[in-house]
């Protein structure tokens, strides 16, 4: 069985993956000072539960955009599960060209939402991650990654607005009723919803303008991905589980590394 761990800036996902489907999922916040005997207390609890026991898992991948949370994360691997990881990086084998200047500045996680998004449905794309920052990742037809657009995640710009507004309560995000709002929060609640339908629409429209690729469907993922799409008809399709999907993939392509001990 395999171990994804997808560990970006809010969550770290663990995910188990028998060769046929994912058996189980869990999150944790992030936190980089989290050891990997900590991580191993909670992740095996959950484990038991779901019916897996360590010595179930013969791989683990592991894509991070959190560099300080990698050696835990590695040191898991190894000593609770006595697998070598394979970590996300611009230079494995990813079936694909990364088009772009500098590809070892690319997020791991861009490049597996790609990865999946082009395996799972094919023709050009973009990829739109609702999560700390709101990115856009454009995919060749061929699967080429093109590049693509960062901007402030939804949460993030909450947060900003109530911390830098004295008297701004901090809000919950959800569809308004109506564009206009009628008390303090439920202004709130518009701008940020429609603004971020507003910045959706905008740039899949300037992407698909300059990229020339007819046919571009947007995929949407993230935990808001779901409530976004319900004001926007730009988003063909929502998948939750695209960024460990592309971590399966990618562990699919590239052979387990040798870890030190079996070296010797």
């Amino acid at each position: 069985m395999l171990l994804a761990v997808d560990a970006g800036n809010t969550n770290v996902v663990f995910a188990v993956h028998d060769g046929a489907e994912w058996r189980g999922r869990w999150r944790i916040a992030t936190d980089p000072q989290r050891t990997s005997d900590e991580y191993a207390v909670w992740l095996l609890t959950l484990m038991q539960h779901a019916g897996l026991r360590p010595s179930d898992i013969t791989r683990c991948v592991i894509g991070t955009v959190v560099p300080a949370a990698l050696y835990n994360l590695r040191r898991l691997s190894r000593d609770w599960f006595g697998a070598e990881p394979l970590v996300a990086r611009s230079t494995l084998d990813w079936g694909f060209h990364i088009d772009v200047e500098r590809p070892q500045e690319v997020g791991a996680d861009r490049l597996l939402n790609a990865l999946a998004a082009h395996h799972h449905y094919a023709g050009p794309l973009i990829v739109i991650d609702f999560g700390t920052a709101t990115t856009f990742d454009v995919v060749a037809g061929d699967g080429a990654y093109l590049g693509g657009v960062i901007a402030p995640g939804i949460n993030l710009s909450i947060e900003a607005l109530h911390r830098a507004a004295a008297r701004l309560p901090r809000i919950g995000i959800g569809r308004p009723q109506s564009a206009i709002g009628r008390d303090t929060v439920a202004a709130m609640q518009s701008g940020i919803f429609w603004g971020y339908v507003g910045l959706i629409e905008g740039i899949v429209t300037r992407i698909r303008a300059e990229a020339e690729l007819p046919g571009m469907k947007v995929i949407g993922t993230g935990g808001l991905a779901p409530l976004l799409a319900e004001g926007t008809t730009m988003i063909t399709r929502v998948d939750q589980d695209i960024t460990l999907e592309g971590l399966r993939l990618l562990a699919g392509r590239n052979p387990a590394p040798i870890s030190q001990k079996d070296m010797m």
